[in-house]
């Protein structure tokens, strides 16, 4: 399985992105990469929209700006 694809699960299992796993994902997509990683991240970006998911990014700028 591709590192993408590899992020996205585990993300989805814990319902939890990193910040480091955010990086990798900006690196990876970056670069090529095959169709089926471009459907993981369309539904990790759908499950971080649909509260599914939390992501540690967003939980660090809402501390910091309260």
């Amino acid at each position: 399985m591709s590192p993408i694809r590899e992020l996205v699960k585990e993300a989805l299992q814990t319902g939890y992105l990193t910040i480091e796993a955010e990086e990798k994902l900006r690196q990876h997509l970056s670069t090529k990469y095959e169709i089926e990683d471009l459907h993981a991240f369309m539904t990790l970006q759908h499950a971080a929209i649909s509260g599914k998911i939390r992501q540690q990014s967003r939980q660090h700028l809402t501390y910091t700006q309260a």
